[in-house]
């Protein structure tokens, strides 16, 4: 058995003035309640909330007091994400690990900024992965980053048995995250640590899902500490015999006969996909993505209203039967 405990903090966030304090509270009484903790996760844009013009230089004040806060309390420590401005100008959503010794091992920016909405924020390129020594591997993505098999496949295909999902949904499509997160866990073989906000930071219902898609922990939508032991041991066994015995995925896809084309940007697989048109924000009244054959002279005209007036009878016939 390879115990970790892992407690995630779904907490109330402010849009408009800073969390922080709130999130090192946070963290001192998760570490003071649940001693037994080794790291921490906090929900996505936690310290700041979800407006980019909080954006701060990636060396900061704000990461060093995370910085010391995992070193006083000897633990690791995600805090969140938060908007990241570079010297060229561009805005990232990004997130740091730190280790029980106050350094940073690890950033991430978030790879699928979740557009047409969050219009304005870079994709970053760079996978994140590291290592918990003497535990195992640890994988990180942000929120919509989870709605991409292909990013969690990476991750998973270097090793990651505990993939850390810091999220910020408000919105109502929260019930088919969890379903994405559920699904995840099973496709990939992994622990799934789904944290969620409150607030401006979501609407809460973090979760935390094991490799046989066994939700282990459900947050409704209230602030909950929720410290979880996981056992790594699980993710190799099942790794290896499959779920249940059964489903062996990974060892499945390695020994695959197939490359998918579709990821070849100039093979035209894809072709239908350039067919969607532009990735912007519905309007009031839109029909995108709908045919409409409009008749260009008299006969079709008067075809489609005999078509339509027969459709109508029959309908009429029906209903009067």
């Amino acid at each position: 058995m390879t115990p970790f405990a892992i407690a995630g903090v779904q907490m109330y966030v402010n849009a408009l003035q800073s969390n922080v304090d709130y999130m090192i509270q946070r963290l001192d009484i998760v570490m003071l309640r649940f001693p037994w903790t080794q790291m921490v996760l906090f929900s996505e844009l936690a310290p700041f909330g979800p407006l980019d013009r909080f954006a701060l230089p990636r060396e900061n004040d704000v990461v060093d007091r995370f910085r010391e806060a995992a070193r006083r309390h000897k633990v690791w420590l995600i805090p969140g994400s938060m908007f990241e401005k570079a010297e060229d100008g561009r805005v990232f959503n990004s997130s740091v690990v730190i280790n029980p010794d106050g350094d940073i091992v690890a950033r991430y920016s978030k790879m699928f900024p979740f557009r047409p909405y969050e219009a304005g924020i870079t994709a970053g390129t760079d996978f994140c992965v590291f290592d918990v020594p003497e535990v195992g591997r640890f994988g990180l993505s942000i929120c919509y980053d989870i709605w991409f098999p292909e990013t969690t496949r990476q991750l998973t295909s270097q090793g990651v048995e505990v993939l850390l999902h810091p999220v910020l949904t408000g919105t109502t499509d929260r019930d088919a995250e969890l379903a994405i997160a559920r699904a995840t866990a099973a496709q990939f073989q992994c622990y799934v640590f789904d944290v969620n906000g409150l607030g401006a930071g979501g609407v809460g219902k973090s979760c935390v899902i094991d490799p046989a898609s066994t939700v282990l922990h459900q947050s409704g939508g209230q602030e909950d500490m929720f410290p979880i032991e996981i056992d790594l041991s699980m993710v190799r066994r099942q790794r290896e015999t499959g779920m249940k015995g059964l489903g062996q995925v990974l060892k499945s896809f390695r020994d695959r006969s197939v490359d998918f084309s579709v990821y070849d940007r100039n093979s035209g697989t894809d072709a239908f996909l350039h067919t969607l048109g532009p990735l912007e924000i519905p309007q009031q009244g839109s029909r995108a993505g709908l045919r409409v054959d409009v008749p260009t002279d008299d006969q079709p005209v008067k075809e489609t209203r005999n078509r339509a007036h027969g459709i109508s009878s029959f309908l009429g016939k029906i209903s009067s039967g």
